[in-house]
């Protein structure tokens, strides 16, 4: 199995990305993105999977039609993803999703096989909990904008880290790979890569995956660059690392068998002391980023 995926070798129909689980050899997490051009439309099967759309570059127009009818969302979007966070969609399973952007864009569709059938519902810039996550050159920014406890699906958990160039995040390493009723919950998860060029110098960075344990092999270390994707089905995962100059931007996709909902993880023993450092010390300065708007346009 192939775990890091280049920009260009995940592409699927009409996405540049298409990880479905039976590419990826799980059971629960996907991953498209879609590009389309000035008036350009999407349509797409929800099938047995909940789905967020969320645009990367560009607004659109998302809708989601069944036998109860149809909803429909504008969505501003954004410029790109180191300018703000984004508004998003969901759209439920046993659905007809269209996804229509007047200008264009870029638009990550991120599902989860499930099993409840949620309404379909639009959900506002303004209410993403951006966090700054870590101190020092573990600082990161998260825009939880499909985290657990915040928004609410069925299995999917989805959120967008933003790392500054020359900082290091995923770190500790972490798993979430065994079942163990409040520590630890088992997920799949997708990492999708954007960077911020430098006088029209493409950026790069580096993910590492370990093993965890018998049985739970996965072992990647790999030279990320735009839109490269590493799939991590299991394993120690960590440090993603942005190369000075380059601010690196992730998308986290993530789901899993277990019936809780949640995003409980084990750090590597090995490393785990380098949050108590945190404490003594700043958060990066050049953090957030930005913040979530006080209101929906």
């Amino acid at each position: 199995m192939t775990y890091h995926l280049p920009a260009g070798k995940a592409l699927g129909g009409p996405y540049i990305v298409d990880v479905t689980p039976e590419k990826a050899g799980w059971d629960h997490s996907s991953l498209r993105i879609l590009e389309l051009p000035p008036g350009g439309t999407h349509s797409f099967d929800t099938g047995d999977s909940e789905w967020i759309v969320v645009p990367l570059s560009g607004g659109c127009t998302v809708a989601a039609t069944d036998d109860f009818g149809q909803d429909t969302f504008e969505l501003q979007g954004r410029r790109d993803v180191f300018s703000g966070v984004s508004d998003f969609a969901y759209v439920p399973r046993d659905a007809r999703a269209s996804v229509t952007s007047a200008a264009g864009g870029r638009f990550a569709l991120t599902g989860a096989r499930c099993t409840r059938r949620l309404p379909a519902r639009y959900g506002p810039a303004s209410e993403v909990p951006v966090e700054l996550r870590g101190t020092g050159n573990c600082s990161r920014q998260v825009n939880n904008f499909g985290a657990a406890g915040v928004f609410e699906c069925d299995k999917l958990i989805a959120v967008e880290v933003i790392t500054p160039g020359g900082n290091w995040s995923s770190f500790p390493p972490h798993k979430h790979d065994e079942h163990r009723p409040g520590e630890e919950s088992v997920l799949e998860e997708i990492y999708y890569f954007e960077f911020a060029g430098h006088d029209g110098i493409p950026g790069l960075g580096y993910q590492r995956v370990s093993p965890s344990g018998p049985g739970r092999d996965t072992d990647v270390l790999a030279e990320v660059r735009d839109g490269d994707v590493v799939l991590i089905p299991d394993g120690w995962h960590g440090p993603s690392m942005a190369t000075p100059g380059h601010h690196m931007y992730y998308l986290n996709v993530m789901a899993g068998p277990e019936a809780e909902r949640a995003w409980l993880i084990c750090d590597h023993p090995d490393h785990a002391w380098v949050r108590d450092t945190w404490p003594d010390q700043p958060v990066d300065p050049r953090l957030p980023l930005y913040t979530a708007p006080e209101t929906s346009a």
